[in-house]
């Protein structure tokens, strides 16, 4: 199972405040354990919503929107892309991460990646092939 491990942005993320030297070492051992145990798939951190955009779909019009956005809470400061036999070894893995905001709280939260299987008949074997096909490029280039 694919999990997407997402932390949360705080103020000080949002304000593109660099981590410490002490979280970026802390950060890149837990990394190292990560791809030891052989979950990791990817992951990064994200420059603050200040430097993004958004983009609204409404029929066929688009609308973008530059930010910053409000609602620090519900904005991204970084993800993981793990590959776990469970949701709980995710949690017992996210139990386990550096508070990535020191000096205040912060929030992890993992979501399933939905999988091929998980579409039913609707995903059909066009489709599947469609998808392996960029699957196959995606890993050429890495």
């Amino acid at each position: 199972m694919r999990f997407m491990i997402i932390v949360k942005a705080s103020p000080d993320s949002e304000a593109g405040k660099l981590p410490t030297q002490e979280l970026l070492e802390a950060m890149g051992k837990y990394n190292e354990e990560l791809v030891e145990a052989g979950i990791m798939l990817a992951g990064e951190g994200l420059q603050p919503s200040s430097q993004g955009a958004r983009v609204r779909f409404k029929g066929d019009e688009r609308i973008v929107t530059d930010g910053p956005f409000a609602e620090t809470r519900e904005l991204i400061a970084g993800y993981w892309l793990w590959e776990v036999a469970s949701k709980e070894e995710a949690i017992a893995w996210v139990k386990r991460c550096p508070n990535p905001m020191p000096g205040s709280e912060a929030e992890i939260e993992i979501r399933q990646v939905f999988e091929a299987e998980d579409f039913g008949e609707e995903f059909t074997p066009a489709l599947r092939e469609q998808e392996e096909q960029l699957r196959d490029r995606l890993s050429q280039k890495g």
